[in-house]
């Protein structure tokens, strides 16, 4: 994939290359310059503002995807501590019962 960049750094030689040699006057030749120098001044105004959209779509989808992680993170973690309860609760019944075999009628 070719870089924004270096298509701009391009146009910019290739212009300035053909402007510069081609056999014209002087004042032609500058208001080439001018004109070719405001495209390209509008060309990488629109490329800097893509590449902030692009960087804010992609915020926002990092911050989507990191909700819908903690979200996931969440609900399995949530599975896990009920099945440690539910362990817990297993193991404290037959301690339960253990502890009243031991236990003297009163």
């Amino acid at each position: 994939m070719i870089h924004k960049g270096a298509l701009v750094l391009g146009a910019i030689l290739g212009a300035t290359a053909g402007v510069l040699l081609a056999p014209e006057k002087g004042s032609v030749t500058r208001e080439k310059l001018k004109k070719e120098g405001k495209e390209i001044k509008n060309q990488i105004t629109s490329d800097i503002v893509e590449v902030k959209e692009d960087l804010s779509k992609a915020a926002v989808s990092g911050k989507e995807k990191l909700k819908q992680d903690l979200e996931d993170f969440a609900s399995k973690s949530s599975y896990k501590t009920e099945q440690a309860i539910t362990f817990l609760e297993k193991q404290l019944a037959i301690l339960k019962s253990k502890n009243k075999t031991l236990q003297k009628q009163v």
